[in-house]
This record gives structure tokens, sequence and C-alpha cells, in this order.
């Protein structure tokens, strides 16, 4: 039985990487909690979207998971289990696995909505309790190209080097690839104040979104061609004398050999291959550099490509050549996605990384954290495969999967694939709220609490360190992944080290985070709740937190950017005579991610009910469908179906389909798994489609309930 304190809970939405501030109170009726504003959080100010106004919904027994579920050998059907059996299965699955084909045979598929907590003690269970290198996490799919062109060009990545509350005081902002009032709409009040503060806004879009509607500028480049537009642009500023030259002199290296590539993309040839006007770019580059101030945040537009780490690069190198970086109200900023894309990566769940952002090869951060683990450093693996490999591995070199938070069935690109894969193992286990497309496949499916039934940290997208509070207790049958991997270490030999309390777990990741580049020594709960979150790096309890990176120093050896030269190149896979269009991907405002928890919302799933191709009316005409009309989308990697949405505010040569729903509306059977060569980021914005109208209406496939589970998952779904 669910009980709710007196008393309204502090805490933070379990979606997209604001973390919106909100207090939960008692409900009356079958509700578990109610969401009441929290204006006192800087962020949002009150302000939530719906999927966080509507969380509380996905509380109910009636759509989540409330007690484990074992498949039977004989039926195989999922069926209900106790706790002990259902750990003893996991524990013996991945022991065996071991024994027959060694550490590497068994891998762990981690989140980017994973707690701080959960992310630090996922990554230790891996290399600690089973010793394998084959660990990594959805948020490869969201920040990857990013974070890689921060490391490069800054020695540092957090998304935001300063905080939300500096967007609207600063003079220009170009927003790169980002829709924000879908994906984060209580953030489009910092454009809205920032064009009522007197600066200027440049969207770049191929789609005129609502966030596009709000600009005093909109280019609408072909997908894919993001790198060649940012050299364009860059172009300009040298050729216009806009160079910021001491800023350039005294606080970067390497100018010379990236304006070298830069002189090679003139704006002829950029609007040929991005389609957009010199006009428009010449006003582009005039509205950014006449400011007195300015940023650039990119999102997954141009991230989400093979060339994702050359194109923020491109970007980077755009605001450092015109001095906006390392100063007041200026730089470039990454707008994470997921709930803790941020922290996620900053704690061990990613393949090459140790806490506090080390990284595995640097033998110093190896012997710092295995002090802490009180193991031996050369006991610790070596970095693993990205996350699309892993999952590209299964069934052959790696045998058992454990999974936590994710739901790659319909998140990975060439889902199809990534199916068939996970349906090739010989142990699957998957750890989530409900039950998902993976868990659907499992072996074991564990159910575990969810944000109001637990406390844990977060990192936003700001690189504040927020603390979620328990607002209820969860259901009789269900256990916290902390719990979770407590008692799998427990039956596989490591009784201690693996603690279910979430703030004895943090005060172990900040000992370990301590002197790294993500410092969280002197971050504890209670500051978190005192001072509305704390920005790292952190290093002591005296120390107050740094919202502001980079104003004296650049991370890197020197204290100086680094120009990191790049070049244009075509997608991994461009438009021919048999696939003529391309297919570009993203969110709408009422589903979240895979839609594995909003789409078990009746609210957001009257706003969204289902998957569509948007497309150009003269497209349309051209392949006879009208609105609604179901339309079969082909790459070379699969088909989807889903109904025409014609609209005038997309390219002709593209369209768009978002990727929340699984079935035969499946956006992800398309996209292209080409990986970015340093970031290992699949091309999901950009792959070469044909279109064809059908005659019948596309059938999409309903979610799964626990109460539609026993009987109903059959072997069928799970051949093994």
């Amino acid at each position: 039985m669910t009980s709710t304190p007196a008393a309204a809970t502090a805490t933070h939405c379990p979606y997209c990487a604001l973390q919106c501030g909100m207090n939960l109170r008692p409900a009356a009726g079958d509700a578990v909690v109610e969401v009441e504003e929290r204006t006192s959080f800087p962020v949002n100010r009150g302000a939530l979207c719906g999927k966080g106004r509507s969380a509380p919904a996905v509380l109910s027994s009636a759509v989540r998971l409330t007690g484990p579920l074992v498949r039977d050998a004989v039926s195989g059907r999922l069926e209900p289990a106790g706790w002990d059996e259902a750990l003893a299965r996991i524990a013996d699955g991945m022991r065996g696995m071991r024994a027959r084909h060694g550490a590497d045979a068994v891998g762990v598929f981690g989140g980017g909505g994973l707690t701080n907590e959960k992310a630090y003690a996922l990554g230790k269970f891996a290399r600690v309790v089973l010793g394998t290198s084959q660990i990594d996490y959805n948020g490869r799919f969201c920040m990857s190209s990013a974070a890689a062109a921060h490391q490069r060009a800054f020695g540092l990545d957090r998304g935001l080097p300063f905080p939300l509350e500096d967007i609207p005081r600063t003079g220009c902002v170009i927003l790169v690839g980002s829709n924000l009032a879908e994906t984060m709409p209580p953030a489009l009040r910092y454009l809205t104040e920032l064009r009522e503060n007197g600066g200027r806004l440049i969207v770049i879009d191929p789609r005129r979104t609502r966030t596009a509607e709000q600009a005093d500028l909109h280019l609408a480049p072909r997908p894919g061609t993001d790198l060649a537009l940012a050299l364009g642009m860059l172009h300009l500023v040298v050729a216009q004398g806009r160079v910021d030259e001491e800023f350039v002199r005294e606080r970067t290296s390497g100018w010379d050999e990236a304006r070298a590539g830069v002189m090679a993309h003139w704006p002829e040839l950029v609007e040929r291959l991005t389609g957009v006007p010199v006009p428009q770019l010449r006003t582009a580059v005039e509205l950014f550099c006449d400011a007195p101030s300015g940023m650039v945040l990119t999102a997954r537009g141009p991230e989400q490509q093979a060339k994702g780490t050359d194109t923020v690069g491109a970007w980077i190198n755009f605001a450092l050549a015109t001095g906006r970086a390392g100063r007041p109200l200026s730089g470039y900023g990454c707008l994470t996605g997921q709930g803790n894309g941020q922290g996620g990566r900053e704690h061990g769940q990613k393949a090459d990384q140790l806490p506090g952002y080390r990284k595995l090869t640097d033998p110093a951060a190896r012997r710092h954290v295995a002090g802490v683990w009180g193991v031996d450093p050369d006991s610790l693996p070596g970095p693993g495969r990205s996350a699309y490999e892993l999952l590209d591995a299964l069934g052959t070199d790696v045998r058992a999967l454990l999974v936590m938070g994710s739901n790659p069935v319909v998140s990975a690109p060439h889902a199809g694939h990534v199916e068939e894969r996970l349906r090739s193992l010989d142990f699957l286990a998957v750890a989530d709220v409900v039950l998902s497309e993976t868990a659907a496949l499992a072996d074991v499916v564990l159910p575990v609490t969810q944000w109001a039934e637990e406390t844990g940290t977060t990192t936003s997208l700001e690189g504040r360190v927020l603390l979620r509070r328990r607002a209820v207790e969860a259901p009789d049958g269900v256990r916290s992944d902390l719990e979770v991997l407590n008692g799998l270490a427990a039956l596989l030999g490591h009784g201690k080290g693996f603690p279910a309390a979430p703030e004895e777990v943090f005060d172990e990741l900040r000992r370990a985070s301590a002197g790294g580049p993500a410092d969280y020594a002197g971050i504890t709960y209670e500051r978190i709740a005192a001072e509305d979150g704390v920005f790292w790096p952190c290093p002591d309890t005296a120390h107050a937190g740094t919202p502001r990176l980079f104003l004296d120093r650049f991370a890197t050896d020197d204290g100086r950017a680094r120009f990191v030269p790049v070049t244009h190149r075509p997608a991994a896979e461009e438009t021919d005579a048999e696939y003529p269009v391309v297919l570009t991907t993203g969110r709408v405002v009422a589903q979240y991610q895979s839609g594995a928890q909003t789409r078990r919302v009746a609210e957001l799933n009257a706003a969204a009910p289902g998957p569509f191709v948007e497309l150009h009316p003269r497209l349309a005409e051209r392949i006879g469908v009208a609105e609604g009309d179901p339309v079969a989308v082909t790459s070379r990697r699969g088909r989807a179906v889903a109904p025409a949405r014609i609209t005038g505010t997309i390219r002709q040569d593209t369209v768009f389909m978002p990727f929340h729903w699984a079935g035969e509306g499946r956006a992800n059977t398309l996209t292209n798994p080409a990986l970015d060569p340093v970031s290992r980021m699949p091309e999901f914005k950009v792959c070469a489609v044909r279109l064809e109208a059908l005659a019948t209406a596309p059938v999409t496939a309903p979610v799964t309930t626990q109460s539609e589970v026993t009987g109903a998952v059959s072997a069928e779904t799970q051949p093994r």
C-alpha cells in the first residue's frame, strides 16, 4: 500500500536536463501525489511542462511494475516471482557466463536518467564485481559529440559553462538544432527574455519549429550540413575582418591551422551545400558580431551525426574566433537532453571513464579510484565498447546483459537489428519502472523505484548538482536500483562496498571524484538543499561552487582554448535515385525519449497519440498523400509506417519523424548506426529514405502494463 507524508516535498521533475523544481503533495482520490509549483527554484520559477505536471501518473500500480518477473523455461512466458528467485537467476546467469566465456561476456547498459548515485554504483559494479569492460549507456546517443568537442577545445566537458540566467543578458544567441519550445518548454522564457532585453536570436533548424518562430533570423540548412554552415559563417568572419585578434592571440592556440581550412568554405559553396542563401549567412554573422556579447548553443541536431564532434568543434571555433568564450555573458554551450545526462557521464557508467570524469586509461586516475574502492588498480578492466558497438556485439562476444534505465529496442539506431541482437542473448536482465519493449524480451525483469519514491542527486545541464527527495513509499514489491546492485553484489561474493543508502553512496562518490575534472568533493546533501543546488567543480565544503567556467583560464594544460581544424564532409549516407529524401528525427512536447513512461499517461497520449511523418506540401503532392494518409518510409535498414502530417514549415527535401514509439511507426528502424570516429555517436539525424503512399491505415502497437503480463508475453516474443 502506498502512503504519503502530510507535508509537501520539494523535489525535481524526472524528465529532461532542466530538472525543474516542483513540490509534491498528498493527493485525493486514486492519485498518489499531486504536483504544485515550486516558484523558489531559480531554473523554472514554478513553470512546468505537461510531462512534469503529469509525472505522478506513472506512480500508479496500474501502469508500472510492482513485482519481479522471470521467464518460465517451459512456457516461455514471463511469470511473477519473488525477489530471492529473481536475483538468484541473474547472479547465476552472470556467474555462469563469466565461467564459460570470460568476464567480458557479461555486459552492462545504463541510462542517462539514473541518479548520480546509481550511475556511480553501476560503473563500480561492472568493474569490481563483474570485472567487465563492457559497460556503456544511452547517454552516448545524447551528449557524446558535444562532450568530445568540449574536451578537445576547452579541456573540460560541462554542458553549459554558465547558468541559464545568463542567457537573457547576452547580446545574441545562435541556437543550433534545438526545438527548445518542445524539448524543454520552461526554458523558452530565457529566449523570450533575451529578446525583451534587446538581444537577438538566430535559430538554425531544417524545420520552422515553434522555437524558430521566436527568432530574429531562421536558417534552414539541409540536414547533415551544419558543419559546412558553421565553416561558411566563420569564413565571413575572417573575410570581414571581424576576428577578435587580441582574444585569439592571448587566450587560444591553433588558430592558423583552423583558419586555413575555413577559407576553403567560401559563402557560395556553403550555399550550394546547405541551401542557406548567402545573404542570410551574412545577416547571421552581422547580428552575432555586432552584439556586445554572444553565445552559441547546440543540441542534438548538429551533434547526432557521424561528424558531430567536428560539427560542434566548428561552432566552438566560431565562438572562439569572435571572442565569445571565456568572457562574461559569452560562450559555447550544449543543451543536454536527458534528466541526468550530465552527471550520468561523469561518474563511471561510460565505457572509457571513471568517477569524477577521470579517464580509465590514466594510471593516476585508476590508482585514486581503486584506492577509494579498496581494490588493486590493475584489477580494473580497460575501456570497453561504446553503446552501439556494445549492442551490436550482443549474442556473439557479449552473451549476457544487464540493462538499467534504458529501452534500446526503441531508442537505439538501426533498432530492428538491435532488437535481434537482444533476442540472441543467452541471458538478459532488465531493471525498470515499467515493462518497456526491452524488458518484455528479458529473462528476468526487476521492478525498481522511480523519482518520487527515492532520494538521490542529478546534475542539470548547467552543471548544478540537485537533490531529488523521496515523497512517497514505493509499493511493497519494488526495490531501488541501489538495493538491486547491493543484492547482486552480495550473491556474487561482494558483501561490502555496495550500500543501498543513497547518501552513503554519494559520500563515496565525493571521495572518488575528489581532484578530478568533475570534482564533487565539497558538495553535500545539506548544501544542495540549502543552496538550491551546487555547481561543480566544488573541491571542498568551503568552496562556493563554480557557476561560470573559463573566465580566467580554460581547463587545458596551458590555460588556452584550442582551435581544432575541421572541414566539411558528406553525411555517412547521402540521398540518391533510390532513396531521394532525407529523414531527420526528434521529439514532440508531450512525449519523452523512448516513450516507455510517457506513453502510459492518458493526458500525454491525448496530446500526442502516435507517430507521424512530417513532410512539405509539395513533397506530399509528389507522392500522392493527403493529411492523415498512411505513409511508408523505407531506408536501407528497414521500413516504418505512420500518418502524414503536411506542413510548409519543413524543407521540401526532408521529412521528420518523432522517435518515441515502438511498433510499425518506430523511427529508429530507419536510422543509420554510422558512428562518429571520436565520440562514437550514431548518425540519428541524417539518413536517406524513400516514401510511398499506402491504402490502409497504419497500426500503432499499444504499450504493455504489468496487469497484461502474466500469460501474455509468449515464447514467440522471446525465442530463446
